[in-house]
């Protein structure tokens, strides 16, 4: 696997080194050691699959607060997604700012996405599938999250949001 370091710390675009034969690829898209290394978590507790029938269907941004904040790992593994990761750590030189990475069913490319960072997807066709690991479990006493077009932020995506839930529009401004 290559790791790509973004702008933000601990979120990595990552992609997996195929090996082709007759038959067609192999290639690994999980490892503790390598993951560990770059200091990135290597507990995995959970996945997740999300599925999205139509293109510009926005999924986010969200996350999770102490004690239960979470890394992930997503890749598209149906269709193709542009994937954003929003630093939200107060300490951080890069709080408030954003990396994307376009993630699809071809290219095998995932972004593993740090603990105080929100997520969220933007659908860039149809009949998309999204598959998550997280390294913690759901609590939805701690689930949180910040609008999606917020100029806080100054996300760009690189379509218009056509399918967004009534929670995900109506976050309100960042303070």
């Amino acid at each position: 696997m290559v790791f790509l370091a973004t702008k933000i710390a601990g979120v990595f675009e990552i992609r997996p080194e195929l090996i082709h034969d007759d038959r067609g690829f192999f290639a690994r898209s999980w490892c503790q050691e390598e993951f560990a290394s770059r200091g990135l978590s290597s507990r995995l507790v959970q996945c997740n699959i999300s599925g999205s029938l139509r293109k510009g269907t926005l999924r986010g941004m969200h996350y999770q607060v102490a004690p239960f904040a979470e890394t992930k790992l997503v890749r598209c593994t149906r269709g193709s997604i542009f994937d954003v990761a929003l630093d939200l750590r107060s300490d951080s030189p890069t709080y408030k700012q954003w990396t994307a990475a376009v993630l699809t069913e071809a290219n095998h490319h995932m972004l593993s996405i740090a603990e105080g960072c929100a997520h969220g997807f933007l659908t860039l066709e149809d009949n998309c599938e999204v598959f998550y690991q997280m390294s913690e479990f759901y609590h939805p006493e701690a689930g949180r999250g910040v609008r999606w077009d917020d100029p806080a932020f100054g996300i760009e995506w690189p379509g218009t949001a056509e399918v967004i839930s009534a929670r995900d529009a109506s976050y309100p401004d960042f303070a």
